[in-house]
């Protein structure tokens, strides 16, 4: 059971600052709830492109349910029920499906959606997508997909440097929703500095649930010595928060899995330690270090709460009208 604590009120020794929010984000949670709701109202096998979000536990649990996982469609037999992932597909992957009469459910979570929507307009618009993110992640892929001849990758604020377009390019830009904010703002002021015309997106991409726990981090690091976030290593925004923590104060930070992956001796001459977890992490795996932290005499979690979540999507429309036909 943890305990509110104010914004700057002192820590003792022997505790743990708890950040709020943490773990499942409103896109994370919908997701996995279509996997449950598939699986019970079609039987298993579901078949699923991809991790459905980007955490272990969570896919080991779901195929334990009977979702089988999947990197191409080339992999799930014809007329087989497929959920995307949260983290959204190209349209080639759309079209595949159908040639291979596929029933697909799409769990991309509505602010990635958001993304692709803003990349076709973009790109009908005649503009040069200059998109902020990581090369190989499903979400830029995705996204990419949608315009693939207007968009330029920029993964890091360096790379603004060797870019080139000719005079009167029409430049915009848009951004992976699980990236760090503080990196993706330099980014984008290194862009609009060296291309004045750059034009910005309609709103911020990466999504409300990555920068409020990147801000909870903040909070708690500049407190600690040491910070643990929970979320697998495939999990951007679980990675961008250990960074954030090290940024922000914390003497040191790591990311785990889940408690089996603690080292003691990160523990050695720590009196403050701030747990925290990426969106795609369920609780009881936090649960799990604090109980393993009060075993090792570091009790006391106080919650430090930043901000108030209250976000929810519904699930994808094609799943709600056959629980509809079901009468469910």
């Amino acid at each position: 059971m943890t305990s509110s604590v104010e914004l700057g009120m002192p820590t003792v020794g022997g505790s743990v600052l708890l950040a709020d929010p943490r773990g499942y984000c409103a896109g994370v949670d919908r997701a996995v709830i279509t996997v449950e709701k598939a699986l019970d109202l079609y039987g298993a096998p579901v078949y699923v492109r991809k991790q459905i979000v980007h955490n272990k536990h969570v896919v080991q649990n779901l195929a334990a349910r009977g979702a089988i996982f999947v990197e191409e469609l080339d992999e799930v037999p014809e007329g087989s029920t497929v959920v995307f992932s949260a983290h959204g597909v190209s349209p080639a992957v759309h079209a595949q499906a159908a040639e291979r009469q596929l029933k697909t459910i799409d769990a991309t979570c509505p602010l990635v959606t958001k993304v692709h929507h803003e990349a076709k307009r973009f790109a009908k618009e005649d503009y040069r997508i200059l998109l902020i993110g990581h090369a190989g992640h499903e979400e830029v892929e995705g996204t990419a997909g949608e315009a693939p001849d207007h968009i330029t990758l920029v993964e890091h604020p360096d790379d603004v440097d060797s870019l080139e377009f000719p005079e009167g390019t029409r430049l915009s830009w848009l951004s992976q929703t699980t990236l760090s904010v503080d990196e993706t703002m330099e980014t984008v002021r290194r862009l609009r500095e060296k291309f004045p015309q750059l034009e910005d997106p309609p709103s911020d991409d990466i999504c409300y649930a990555t920068q409020n726990r990147q801000v909870a981090v903040k909070e708690i690091a500049k407190d600690a010595d040491l910070v643990i976030v929970v979320g697998s290593a495939n999990s951007s925004n679980s990675v961008r928060l250990v960074e954030v923590a090290l940024e922000a104060g914390a003497a040191a930070s790591y990311r785990i899995d889940d408690v089996s992956e603690i080292d003691d001796a990160w523990l050695e001459g720590v009196s403050v330690v701030g747990v925290t977890s990426g969106a795609s992490v369920p609780d009881d795996l936090v649960q799990d270090v604090l109980a393993y932290l009060a075993e090792r005499g570091i009790g006391d979690a106080r919650a430090v709460r930043t901000a108030e979540e209250s976000l929810m999507f519904a699930l994808p429309p094609e799943l709600r009208r056959d629980l509809k036909a079901a009468g469910q």
